[in-house]
């Protein structure tokens, strides 16, 4: 499952980051060439520069756009169904790239990368999300860390993918930008053979025959009961409070210090000189529960992905102010958010949801947390201005 997940997942994501660099002369090219032949007169160079940058930028408007939306969508339709959705629509962007040099269509270039970009919004929370939910306890850790593994495996075929002995010629550049479209295919008869995660069945469908029945595909045949058990404690809990929208998360004072470590990590991770967009997503997994994670992953990846633009955008201007030296905010960023994730983010590993929670609300409501999580649910209390 992991596999699969992996092919048509956040490899591509990877793959689409890396790969968009080393056929731009052959892009930038094509482009003169085709509004030549359309106009009779070469394109500016301003302009050209100005069409190409809107090439590479147009995927993180798109990734922005993937991550808003994914909220919602994961809810109402639950994991496999929005990864079997990207699928199609990271096969109809590779259409787009794929079939623009033969059209003699720049525009197809940019519809394909927004399109790419929409369906790493979509896979990079959905991926990691799923991957997190279909895993036992025990193996939650290793389930969190693949989808940044094939993230990187993607960027590194991007790179040997094109090279000019490989596909980054100018007659084969098109079919590297296009090659996404392989592993969507791949995923997309596979993923059908897999059920929806377990959490979603259970705790969003009440469906508590299909939720075994899937832990059973999953895990193997066993005695399942603790895990059943802990989701019913998460429902019970949930049962008195509807799914949160982002404004409602940001207010709520139940998950205040879950809110903030998720800022403090997304926020190293963007100023760490490290763009990891997926890694920051797998905080959501196992620090939020059901009825918040979805707007969590929407806050996270908003974070990730407004910085990622910015980042790109101001960090040439602090490079030629500091030069080397620039390296030392790196520093001095990330001595700063160990201390403060080493004093404050509780052990996660092989706990539940709900004792995870309670471990976040004794640092909120103090000592008597677990007298009231076991009275009434978080939503009945709020913190009073002192």
């Amino acid at each position: 499952m992991f596999f699969v997940l992996g092919i048509g997942g956040n490899l591509l994501c990877g793959f689409q980051i890396s790969v968009i660099n080393y056929p731009s002369m052959h892009i930038k090219r094509f482009i003169n060439e085709t509004w030549l032949e359309r106009y009779s007169s070469p394109l500016h160079q301003e302009s050209l520069t100005l069409l190409w940058s809107l090439i590479v930028s147009i995927y993180c408007v798109g990734g922005l756009v993937g991550c808003l939306c994914i909220g919602y969508l994961s809810e109402k339709y639950g994991k496999k169904k929005c990864l079997l959705f990207n699928c199609l629509l990271i096969i109809v962007a590779a259409l787009h790239v794929g079939f623009s040099k033969p059209a003699k269509s720049f525009e197809m270039i940019l519809i394909g990368r927004a399109l790419y970009g929409l369906s790493a919004g979509v896979c990079l929370n959905v991926h990691i999300q799923y991957a997190g939910e279909i895993s036992p306890k025990k193996l939650r850790g290793f389930a969190n860390t693949l989808p940044p593994v094939f993230f990187t495996l993607g960027k590194a075929l991007g790179q040997i993918m094109g090279l000019r002995e490989l596909l980054g010629t100018e007659s084969l550049w098109h079919l590297l930008l296009a090659s996404c479209g392989i592993g969507a295919l791949f995923q997309l008869i596979f993923l059908p053979f897999f059920p929806e995660s377990p959490p979603y069945l259970l705790i969003q469908k009440g469906d508590k025959e299909g939720c075994l029945k899937a832990m059973k595909q999953l895990w193997g045949e066993g005695d399942h009961q603790e895990d059943i058990d802990d989701l019913m404690k998460e429902k019970a809990a949930l049962k008195s409070t509807k799914t949160m929208g982002v404004l409602e998360l940001i207010k709520e004072p139940s998950l205040r210090w879950q809110m903030n470590i998720l800022i403090l990590l997304v926020m190293t991770l963007q100023l760490s000189g490290l763009n990891a967009v997926e890694s920051s997503i797998s905080v959501m997994i196992e620090i939020f529960n059901q009825s918040a994670r979805s707007s969590a992953l929407v806050i996270s990846g908003t974070i990730c992905w407004v910085g990622l633009i910015m980042i790109g955008m101001i960090f040439p201007f602090i490079v030629k102010a500091l030069g080397p030296f620039c390296f030392l905010i790196f520093t001095g960023v990330l001595v700063i958010s160990g201390i403060l994730t080493y004093l404050f983010l509780p052990e996660t590993k092989g706990k539940s949801v709900m004792e995870i929670t309670e471990e976040f609300s004794t640092l909120h409501f103090g000592k008597n947390a677990l007298q009231i999580v076991g009275r009434k649910s978080y939503k009945e209390y709020t913190c009073t201005k002192l």
